[in-house]
């Protein structure tokens, strides 16, 4: 047998589906235990999940945000790119300010509401039902028409270059699969499957770098990096000839072929934005914490959430590593002569990879832990979507029902999700660079969200129509500039029509820059819209007011441990920085 085959073989294949059977059976196992002890159906369980260690925390977290998006896309993107698109991943500091902030935050507004709350609830309780209710509108559109179509699109992709399964029957069996999964999993299915995938995945993708550069520096593992580097510093060529290199995360120079992708030191803080609104008020990744409430002190709740997003802050360091730079060795492997290493499309560089350096049987385990991480990350979508259906709309609209009937509507609502995504991927791929409109979309949608949340909670003067106008105007300008950037090429086309013309700065502003500009318009709009509104009620100001009681509670669940671990995801982010300035 050729344990150094570059394909896979019967062994493999064996693994995969032993291995298959093993994780579906340990989810039944643990869902099956978890409905003893509920003694019944109960939608709270099954949206949200019970108390779990903060490591399954942390570990949910982690596998939430990692999808096949990162297997392709970031892969992808450091092949073609380098470590630019790193902004975006080096955000461990950036749970740190859910798990500090907004942990207390929201657990707070559990006590005050005597229920777990979803991100709507926020906005309905701080400014009125309708902004709640458009948080909820926004949240299923974005999910339908890029999370979950995204995902699977490129999930889709990776299985045809991993395993050479047809694209159209690893995408819709990528997501038929998760919608299974997911009604009959519930939360309980999801956290369960995140434990067992996200050790896999991770030993799994670090074999991929270190075998990737010892393959690239000859047995070498540090000549591997150094070449890797070297390559990276040839690229990304400017009409003056001059290869300004992609091997460093801030292109200052506006001749760098980079620079509109990552301009200067605004991707930096355009990236922040996304960030903030992706791990602090994203109901996909705040779900992950929501479920920690039941049965247990407050302090000891909060202990165990923000616990969980250090840990997760530690692993949100790691796909830089496991999936960027694998995609900037491919790059470097395929351009070194007698590798016999290729590359025709940098969107397959990770699966290649692990086709290429893994040796037999290990490339069946390493593919259990990419599928289920494909099926977890997805799965959270749709509970997040099943969520947010249940709790925002029909709970509110038919109370007293049972227990069995709202499980029963939220596994309706990811049904649903399930038929809009398999419709729209046809759609998404025919609008050019998957990743880059995602990145796109996620600019558009984080101003309004970062505003109202920051707004809302830090100031109480902001009035209740300032935030429900803050959130409307925001998501509308925001898909305005998406219609311009359809009909433009993303900026890109010259456009003589007057009304172009005449709005050139609204088209053609660089994406990044465009996005820090809406947010400061749409706060300031919300100060200018508070001076002539009504001011919020008492009990509205109540929400967001920590009183002394509350004050003890929060400084009871951590210790300088919990400091000092957080201090450490800080130093690692920025010795990254300083390390790929």
């Amino acid at each position: 047998m050729n344990w150094s085959s570059h394909e896979f073989i019967w062994l493999d294949w064996v693994i995969l589906a032993f291995g298959i059977c093993a994780v579906t059976w340990a989810v039944w196992r643990a869902v099956q235990k978890d409905k003893r002890l509920q003694k019944g159906p109960n939608s709270e369980d099954y949206l949200f999940g019970k108390g779990e260690p903060w490591y399954i925390i942390g570990a949910a977290i982690f596998a939430a945000n990692i999808g096949s998006e990162h297997l392709v896309g970031l892969a992808g993107t450091g092949a073609k790119s380098g470590v630019g698109m790193a902004h975006w991943e080096m955000q461990g500091w950036m749970i740190l300010i859910l798990g500090w902030l907004f942990v207390p935050f929201y657990q707070h507004m559990n006590m005050k509401l005597g229920k777990i709350i979803t991100m709507p609830d926020f906005l309905k309780n701080r400014y009125t039902p309708r902004t709640g209710s458009w948080l909820s509108i926004i949240t299923l559109i974005a999910y339908v028409l890029t999370k979950v179509s995204v995902t699977a699109f490129t999930g889709g992709i990776f299985m045809e270059s991993l395993i050479g399964l047809p694209f159209w029957y690893g995408a819709i069996g990528l997501i038929v699969l998760t919608g299974v999964f997911t009604i009959f999993g519930g939360m309980k299915g999801v956290m369960t499957l995140s434990a067992i995938q996200t050790p896999i995945l991770i030993i799994g993708s670090f074999l991929v770098l270190f075998l990737g550069l010892s393959a690239l520096g000859d047995g070498s593992i540090a000549h591997g990096w150094t070449a890797m580097i070297d390559y990276s510093k040839t690229l990304s060529t400017g009409l003056d000839g001059h290869a300004y290199g992609t091997n460093h995360m801030f292109h200052l120079d506006t001749g760098d072929p980079l620079y509109d992708d990552y301009p200067g030191f605004w991707v930096f803080i355009g990236a922040s934005i996304i960030g903030f609104w992706y791990w602090a008020t994203d109901q996909h990744i705040v779900q992950r914490v929501l479920g920690q409430t039941k049965g247990e002190s407050n302090d000891v709740v909060m202990k165990r959430a923000r616990r969980g997003t250090i840990a997760a802050g530690y692993f949100k360091i790691l796909p830089v590593f496991m999936f960027l730079i694998p995609g900037m060795i491919a790059a470097a492997l395929a351009a070194r002569p007698g590798s016999g290493f290729t590359l025709t499309n940098p969107d397959t560089a990770f699966g290649s990879m692990v086709k290429f350096v893994l040796p037999a049987g290990v490339k069946g385990i390493v593919t259990i832990g990419f599928i289920s991480a494909l099926v977890a990350s997805l799965a959270a979508f749709f509970n997040s979507c099943a969520t947010l259906f249940t709790e925002d709309f029909y709970k509110p609209m038919f109370k007293n029902r049972t227990e069995a009937r709202y499980v029963l509507v939220g596994r309706i609502a990811t049904v649903v999700v399930v038929v809009l995504g398999i419709i729209w991927i046809p759609v998404m791929m025919s609008l050019g660079s998957l990743y880059s409109y995602l990145q796109g979309i996620q600019s558009l949608l984080a101003p309004a969200m970062v505003a109202v949340f920051v707004m809302g909670i830090f100031s109480k003067r902001i009035t209740p129509k300032a935030g429900e106008a803050g959130l409307i105007v925001g998501f509308l300008i925001g898909m305005a500039r998406l219609l311009t950037n359809i009909f433009t090429n993303t900026g890109k086309d010259v456009m003589t029509s007057p009304i172009w013309v005449s709005t050139h700065w609204f088209w053609h502003t660089n994406w990044l820059i465009f996005e820090i500009w809406l947010l400061v318009f749409i706060m300031l709009m919300m100060v200018v819209v508070s001076l002539f509104t009504k001011k919020p009620t008492a009990q509205q100001v109540d929400f967001i007011t920590f009183d002394g009681d509350y004050k003890k509670l929060i400084m009871k669940s951590w210790s300088k441990w919990d400091v000092i671990a957080s201090l450490g995801v800080v130093a690692i982010c920025a010795a990254f920085y300083w390390y790929f300035w």
